[in-house]
């Protein structure tokens, strides 16, 4: 409550002071705070008073001072914490009280601040921010850092994971809202002893002009303590870009390099690799002028080797040297569980072949096709495995596999290139059918000899012949003789 002045006269016509903290209103335990009066030149002495108890300073006036004094906190502690209000004594009497400064001291550890569903967003959409802790705290604050500093207060609820927070509704956003915030939490009966504050958010308004490019020359398959680094890039000239990973919260900008092409870029590095580092990024350019920033780039998976203890293997159907235009299947095996596999070639710039896996002869598998081989598939091949729980996270590397591409050796001219060229295993499988006709041909012949010559038989002796089939009707029931009987 503002402290009664039963002896002192305030007269209406004096100016208002005006009351003010260094570095700041929120001030790290034990850390020291200026606060400032500003009354008149015509001022002679200063007071500053605290509610709720009897903490009051004097100050007179020096030559120095000019039209304001300044009171030193040399160490915050939580008894300094509280709501301010100063006056000043003139020769007409003492001023009427500044407007009330609210010092807080931070002590508890500090929340976490996102947003939902992304701190990247298109204008007229709305965002929420939540600010959420596992201490207990009753309260928590939003303040938008700027030229005019905004502040939200609103009570925690307990969430599912026993987290305590407070969800905050901002916008519809525009390309004018360009803020940082932080956010802090406190308990009921301490509303001045907050906690640190949170790791600050910034929201970006995107969509504007021309996506930039994102890339790695590393590739996108890196190992933990590997250096990384994403390039993002345009020739529109963008004087700065910003980096974002989906379901983080930051969004580190890097200042625009020209080059003597009109190209610009900047190079974000993620040095030493970790498994935090897995993820899809994109970025974003924007011009200095304004606060507009593009349309996202097309996104980027970083994925992190080593992080899974399984080693799959790879291996090839028909050997690793196979002929042009054959067909050909990769083999990603593991007796680990995986849920998906990936098959990445070395130094190709498209992103690594993801395919679910399946449950064969006790192990895990994907089966990766080609067909038809060309001279584009040769070069060195390894696969890994990914879990549902972060399918950016893998395995640690097959060995490589080899692929050799070889051409056809048989030389055919340009019409029977384009119409009747054949593979050797099939010019083998003509060879043997052409063996297998003409053995049946030979067959053939050989029973239409023997028919020829019984006949001839026949012809010169016909009583003997009669003589013969009578006897095979008394001694034995008839049966056809088989050519191949015959023979």
């Amino acid at each position: 409550m503002t402290p009664i002045l039963t002896t002192l006269l305030c007269f209406e016509n004096l100016l208002k002071p005006i009351l003010w903290a260094e570095p700041g209103p929120v001030i790290i335990w034990k850390k020291p705070v200026t606060i400032w009066c500003q009354g008149t030149l015509e001022a002679q002495e200063y007071r500053l008073d605290k509610e709720g108890n009897s903490i009051s300073r004097h100050m007179l006036k020096t030559l120095e001072s000019e039209n304001k004094v300044k009171f030193s906190i040399p160490s915050m502690m939580w008894e300094h914490a509280g709501r301010y209000h100063c006056y000043y004594q003139s020769p007409a009497g003492w001023s009427e009280p500044s407007d009330p400064l609210e010092l807080v001291v931070t002590a508890y550890s500090r929340p976490s601040l996102s947003a939902l569903p992304s701190p990247v967003v298109t204008s007229g959409v709305n965002v929420t921010l939540r600010c959420a802790s596992r201490l207990g705290l009753g309260r928590f604050t939003l303040i938008e850092e700027g030229d005019h500093r905004l502040s939200w207060t609103l009570d925690s609820h307990q969430h599912n994971h026993g987290k305590f927070q407070a969800l905050f509704p901002v916008g519809p956003l525009t390309f004018s809202n360009r803020g940082t915030f932080r956010c802090y939490g406190y308990e009921n009966n301490t509303p001045y002893v907050w906690s640190e504050p949170s790791d600050p958010l910034q929201l970006l308004v995107s969509g504007v002009s021309r996506k930039p490019s994102l890339l790695t020359l590393q590739g996108p398959v890196v190992a933990p303590g590997e250096n990384l680094t994403l390039q993002c890039g345009s020739d529109v000239g963008y004087i700065r870009y910003a980096l974002y990973k989906e379901g983080g919260d930051g969004l580190p900008q890097r200042p625009g390099q020209q080059s003597q092409a009109g190209l610009s870029q900047a190079s974000f590095t993620l040095n030493p690799v970790r498994g935090s580092h897995g993820g899809q990024y994109r970025c974003y350019g924007a011009h200095n002028v304004s606060s507009k920033w593009s349309a996202p780039s097309d996104p980027l998976d970083i994925l992190i080797a080593g992080q899974i203890p399984d080693r799959p293997s790879l291996s090839v159907q028909l050997g690793p040297t196979v002929a042009s235009g054959e067909k050909v299947t990769l083999l990603c095996q593991s007796w680990g569980p995986m849920f998906t596999f990936l098959l990445a070639k070395e130094g190709a710039a498209h992103p690594p072949l993801r395919l679910r896996s399946t449950y064969r002869a006790q192990q895990y598998q994907a089966e990766f096709p080609m067909s038809p081989v060309t001279s584009a598939h040769a070069g060195t091949y390894r696969c890994y495995g990914s879990r549902s729980s972060d399918p950016y996270l893998l395995s640690h590397s097959s060995e490589p596999l080899e692929l050799v591409v070889s051409e056809a050796t048989e030389t055919l001219n340009p019409a029977q290139n384009k119409s009747d060229s054949k593979t050797a295993p099939h010019l083998q499988d003509y060879t043997v059918e052409n063996l297998i006709r003409m053995g049946i041909a030979g067959l053939v012949l050989v029973f239409l000899g023997i028919l020829l010559f019984e006949a001839q038989q026949s012809q010169r002796s016909p009583t003997r012949r009669s003589q013969e089939v009578n006897s095979r009707e008394d001694n034995a029931p008839f049966r056809v003789v088989e050519p191949w009987e015959q023979i």
